[in-house]
């Protein structure tokens, strides 16, 4: 790459990874191009596509800010302790970092780095689940797949209530938590958990732009 396309990538990659903080990943690319100063164009010549762009400059921060959540979350002795520091502190990104909220909601598949990513999380919160189940306080119905429908609530909930009421989603994480409590399931879920296919559908249709 010549020295003038490598200053123009590194331009790129800066204001594209302050945008898609502050914004979240749908952010256009035409405003990423201003930001640093060049055309469109030769963020298409370079990047090519948003998946690539993303790939550059989200799936590192991504996975630093993902894997120590998990790792934490792993590590403590009270396995509801760490199911429940997990769910929290995941709704927190969600509710104060637009680009990693959008990750968790799976909105790229095309970034392949990315999805990897998300493969491991998804393996390690199975991890998770499984052994607050295992340790009998949390409801044996519950299942990783059913953290779909608590995490696409909440990003729904913190986008319509950042201006309003930023911490909104701390209260409904709080009443979820509390009913996913072994002591809390005394009759039978009206329905079965999602299938693979159904996570897939349920997550895209929940993270869609309004």
């Amino acid at each position: 790459m010549r020295a003038d396309a490598q200053r123009n990538a590194e331009k790129l990659r800066a204001a594209a990874s302050e945008l898609f903080q502050e914004r979240g990943l749908q952010v256009p690319l035409k405003e990423i191009a201003r930001r640093a100063g060049v055309s469109h164009g030769t963020l298409y010549n370079l990047f090519g596509t948003r998946e690539a762009l993303i790939d550059e400059v989200v799936t590192d921060l991504a996975a630093e800010r993902l894997d120590a959540i998990a790792q934490r979350a792993l590590a403590f002795e009270d396995a509801w302790d760490g199911f429940a520091f997990y769910i929290e502190n995941i709704c927190e990104l969600q509710a104060n970092d637009p680009a990693v909220a959008d990750v968790v909601g799976g909105r790229y598949p095309g970034a392949e780095r990315l999805m990897t990513v998300c493969g491991r999380t998804l393996a390690t919160v199975e991890r998770i689940v499984d052994r607050a189940r295992q340790a009998g306080t949390l409801r044996p119905d519950f299942t990783s797949e059913d953290l779909v429908l608590i995490l696409g609530a909440n990003a729904h909930l913190a986008r319509a209530a950042a201006e309003s009421a930023p911490d909104a989603w701390r209260r409904a994480v709080a009443f979820q938590l509390d009913g996913l409590r072994t002591e809390a399931a005394r009759r039978p879920l009206p329905v079965g958990p999602l299938t693979p296919q159904q996570v897939y559908e349920v997550s895209g249709s929940l993270n869609r732009e309004p």
